[in-house]
C-alpha cells in the first residue's frame, strides 16, 4: 500500500484530523495526541495492512508501523496541515495522570532531536575504533575534525532540546534555540573556563556559573518557564507588536533567571537524582542489571522506556558515561534471538520471511517488528527473550559496564562502549552477555518455544474415539458459501505475487485470474468501503462473512486510472450486481497484474476457509469459498 493511502487511512481510523492534538514520531511508531480517544478504532488499525499494532500507553495513541515510518508521519503532516502553531502539550480536555503526562512530554521532546543525536553517538563510537587502531591520534588536526562533528550534537543540547521543549509547550521553538545559545555562548563558556563552577554577578547579584553544555535538564525547566510567559504576554499584549515583543520579554526575563535560580538548582537536583540511581545501582549492580534488562523489552511494548532517556542523558552530562544503556544490549539481542530461532524453526514462508526482516531490523536497533509480529504473538519467544536479557544483563551489572555516548542499541553501538583508553573487560563484558543472551534465547526458543508442527496438529484432533464422540456432542458445523466475483482463472492464495496476500496477514481466501473487467457482488449485503482508487472494495454479507476484493497486485499506483466503480460505500447489494468495472488490457500494458486476491478478512471467526471450486476456470456466481463456522449446540 502508497504511503499515502496509509496516511489517509490512520487519519480516518483515528478520528478524522480534526481529533488530532499532536503527532510526533519515534524510530517505529505514530505517536498521536488525540482529543478524544473514543473516536480513534484500534481493533480496525490493528487489521490495517502497513500498520504492526496499536498501543494505548502514556497519554498517546501508538500506531507502530515500522521502519518506514518517518514516510508515512510526512504525508500524515501534509494531509492534516498539522505544524507546530497545531501542537500542543496534550488534549485540552483530556484527563491524564502524572506518569502519562511525563512519558508524553519526554517522547514528545526527545524524540524530534534523537535523529542527530544517535548520529553523533555512533560516530563518537567509530572514531573511538580509529583510536584504538590507531588510524587516528587524539592530537591531531584529523582528530579535531572529526570530533567536532560527532560531538556538536551534545555539546549544543541545549540549544536542539530548546527548540523541541519550546515546540512542544506551545510556544515559538526558534525562541528556545535562543535560550539553549545562550547557555552555551562563547562568552559564558570562556567566563567558565575549565573550572566547574564559578561565582559572578548580574547586575550585582551573585550568580554561581555552571557548565551547561550537553545539560538536559535546565533547558528543559527554562523552556517550559518561557513558554508560560509567551502564552501570558499574548494574552495581554495587542497583535500589533506581540509577535516581536512577547519573545524579547520572555528572552530577557527567562535566560538571567535560568543563569541565576533555575540552572543552579536544577543542575543539583540533577546530580542529586544520578547520584541516587547510582547507590541503588550499587547496593547490587547484578541484581538491578538483571531486572532492567528483562523488563526493558516490556517497556518498549508500552512506550514508557522513553522514560529513561533523560536519565541516560544526564548522566553522560554528570559522569561522562552512562551505566543503563550497557544493560540494553542483551535485552535487544535476545529478542533477535528468539526471532531467529522462530525464523529457522517455522515451516511457514509467510512466516519465516517476516522473522528474517525482524532479524535484520533488530541487528540495527529496532525490535518492535520482531516484537509485534512474531515474538509477542507466539507467546513463548517473547517471555524466553526476557528472561535471557536477564543473564546477559546479570554479567553487564557485575563489571560495571559503561557507555560513553547516547545512541539506539544496535549493531553499531558496541563501537560506544570502547573507552578512549582501549578496549578493557568492561567492553568485552557486554559483547559476552549479548551472545550469551542470543544464544540462549536462540536455543531455548528453537527447542521450545514453537510446537512442532506434528504436535500443534495432534494437540488439534481429538485424541481417540471417544474425545471425537464428545466432540461431535458438544460442536456442529455451519458452512457458509461464498460465490466467485469474477470471471476467470482460480489460483491458491499462496501463489499471489504479494507476500501480505500471499501469506494470509489479512485473511485466508483464494485468488482469481479475471477474464472480464467486472467485480461483482458475491452474495447479498453491504458495501462497508471502496478505496478512493477503486481497486479494492470491501464488502460484507447478510451471513457476516466481511470479504475484500483487491483488484490487480500494487494498482493503487494507478490512482483510480482504468477502474470505474458503480457502488460507494454504503451501498447495499444483491448477488452479481456490479461494484467496479476495469480495463484489463490496460492495466497490463500499465506494469501491474490483475491478479485479484478475494480475502475473508474475518477469518479469526471461522474454524476455516477452504476454496471449494476446483477446476482452473470460475465464472462469476460460481460457489468459490466454504466458510466453516463451529458452533455449541444449545
Amino acid at each position: 500500500m502508497k504511503n499515502k493511502e496509509l496516511a489517509e487511512s490512520i487519519i480516518n481510523k483515528v478520528g478524522g484530523k480534526d481529533n488530532i492534538t499532536s503527532l510526533v514520531h519515534c524510530a517505529t511508531r505514530l505517536r498521536f495526541v488525540l482529543n478524544d480517544d473514543s473516536k480513534a478504532d484500534a481493533e480496525s488499525l490493528k487489521k490495517q495492512k502497513g500498520v504492526i499494532t496499536v498501543v494505548k500507553s502514556g497519554g498517546q495513541f501508538q500506531v507502530v508501523i515500522g521502519n518506514h515510518v518517518a514516510d508515512v508521519f510526512s504525508d500524515i503532516m501534509q494531509l492534516t496541515n498539522l505544524n507546530e502553531n497545531h501542537i500542543t502539550n496534550t488534549a485540552p480536555d483530556q484527563k491524564m495522570g502524572f506518569f502519562s503526562k511525563l512519558i508524553d512530554l519526554v517522547s514528545g521532546i526527545f524524540i524530534p532531536a534523537l535523529v542527530v543525536i544517535v548520529a553523533g553517538g555512533i560516530f563518537k563510537g567509530v572514531i573511538a575504533l580509529l583510536q584504538v587502531l590507531e588510524i587516528v591520534n587524539a592530537d591531531s588536526q584529523t582528530y579535531n575534525y572529526l570530533f567536532a562533528i560527532a560531538d556538536a550534537p551534545f555539546y549544543y543540547l541545549p540549544v536542539i532540546l530548546g527548540f523541541s521543549a519550546v515546540k512542544k509547550f506551545g510556544g515559538n521553538p526558534y525562541v528556545g534555540m535562543a535560550l539553549g545559545g545562550a547557555l552555551v555562548h562563547p562568552n559564558i563558556v570562556g567566563m567558565l573556563g575549565d573550572a566547574f563552577e564559578l561565582q559572578t554577578s548580574l547586575f550585582m547579584i551573585p550568580v554561581k556559573l555552571i557548565p551547561y553544555a550537553s545539560s538536559v535538564f535546565p533547558i528543559i525547566i527554562a523552556s517550559w518557564f518561557y513558554s508560560l510567559l509567551e502564552r501570558n504576554f499574548n494574552k495581554i499584549m495587542h497583535d500589533s507588536f506581540k509577535k516581536f515583543i512577547a519573545p524579547l520579554l520572555g528572552i530577557i526575563i527567562t535566560v538571567p533567571l535560568t543563569f541565576a535560580v533555575i540552572g543552579p538548582v536544577v543542575a543539583f537536583l540533577s546530580n542529586i537524582v544520578a547520584d541516587g540511581i547510582i547507590y541503588v545501582y550499587q547496593l547490587n549492580s547484578v541484581i538491578a542489571s538483571m531486572i532492567l534488562a528483562g523488563l526493558w523489552q516490556v517497556m518498549v511494548i508500552f512506550g514508557i522506556h522513553w522514560g529513561m532517556v533523560p536519565f541516560a542523558m544526564n548522566n553522560f552530562n554528570v559522569y561522562n558515561e552512562d551505566f543503563m544503556m550497557p544493560i540494553l544490549f542483551p535485552a535487544v539481542f535476545a529478542q533477535v534471538g528468539a526471532v531467529l530461532a522462530v525464523m529457522l524453526r517455522s515451516k511457514d514462508p509467510q512466516m519465516k520471511a517476516l522473522a528474517s526482516s525482524s532479524v535484520l531490523s533488530g541487528i540495527f536497533g529496532v525490535t518492535e517488528p520482531a516484537i509485534y509480529g512474531i515474538n509477542l504473538p507466539l507467546k513463548r519467544p517473547f517471555v524466553i527473550g526476557c528472561i535471557s536479557a536477564m543473564i546477559g544483563g546479570g554479567i553487564v551489572g557485575y563489571y560495571h559496564s559503561v557507555i560513553y555516548s547516547f545512541s539506539f542499541i544496535s549493531i553499531f553501538s558496541f563501537l560506544q562502549l570502547i573507552p578512549p583508553t582501549g578496549i578493557n573487560e568492561k567492553f568485552y563484558a557486554v559483547v559476552f552477555g549479548s551472545l550469551i543472551s542470543f544464544g540462549v534465547s536462540t536455543t531455548v526458543t528453537y527447542l521450545f518455544g514453537i510446537p512442532k508442527d506434528k504436535k500443534a496438529t495432534d494437540e488439534n484432533q481429538p485424541q481417540n474415539n471417544e474425545d471425537k464422540k464428545q466432540t461431535d456432542e458438544v460442536k456442529q458445523v455451519e458452512t457458509i458459501t461464498i460465490s466467485s466475483p469474477m470471471t476467470g482463472k482460480v489460483i491458491p492464495l499462496t501463489q499471489v505475487n504479494d507476500p501480505t496476500f500471499a501469506g494470509e496477514l489479512m485473511g485466508k481466501g483464494s485468488a482469481i485470474i479475471p477474464t472480464i473487467g467486472q467485480a461483482l457482488a458475491p452474495e447479498d449485503g453491504e458495501v462497508v468501503s471502496l478505496f478512493r482508487t477503486k481497486h479494492a472494495i470491501g464488502f460484507v454479507t447478510h451471513s457476516g462473512a466481511e470479504i475484500l476484493i483487491h483488484i490487480g497486485i500494487d494498482t493503487v499506483k494507478l490512482d483510480g486510472q482504468h477502474f470505474e466503480a458503480h457502488v460507494e460505500a454504503g451501498s447495499k447489494v444483491k448477488k452479481g450486481d456490479l461494484l467496479v468495472s476495469f480495463d484489463i488490457d490496460a492495466i497490463k500494458q500499465a506494469g501491474f497484474e490483475v491478479t485479484t486476491p478475494i480475502i475473508i478478512t474475518n477469518s479469526d471467526d471461522y474454524k476455516d476457509v477452504q476454496t471449494i471450486f476446483m477446476q482452473d476456470d470460475i465464472q462469476a456466481g460460481d460457489a468459490l469459498l466454504a466458510l466453516n463456522k463451529s458452533e455449541n449446540k444449545e
